[in-house]
């Protein structure tokens, strides 16, 4: 992971490359669900504890799909921004193709 990526479409590619066991993936969209699900309750209730849980559930459940499941090293150590933005546009294009499957 040594590349240098000048700008996030160079990067993604590699980013998605890093995800291919589908648990892994999945562990992804369960952290990005739950950090929306957090910022819902946040929303509701004011309470900032609640902040903190955001990344502790976020990248709590992407790195046990790395570290059991894919066997490498989350792209967020090297790369944190583009990989946080590739996290949600992954999140985004799974969520997009869940909906396109159940119009048809």
């Amino acid at each position: 992971m040594n590349k240098r990526f000048q700008n996030f479409w160079e990067f993604y590619p590699f980013y998605l490359s890093q995800h291919q066991e589908p648990m892994c993936r999945y562990l992804h969209y369960v952290g990005s669900l739950l950090v929306i699900s957090v910022l819902i309750l946040f929303c509701v209730t004011q309470d900032f504890w609640l902040l903190l849980l955001m990344p502790i559930l976020g990248y709590g459940c992407a790195w046990l799909g790395h570290f059991c499941f894919e066997h490498n090293q989350p792209a967020t150590f090297q790369y944190p921004l583009y990989s946080f933005i590739g996290d949600w546009l992954m999140f985004a294009q799974w969520l997009g193709a869940m909906i396109r499957t159940k119009a048809n």
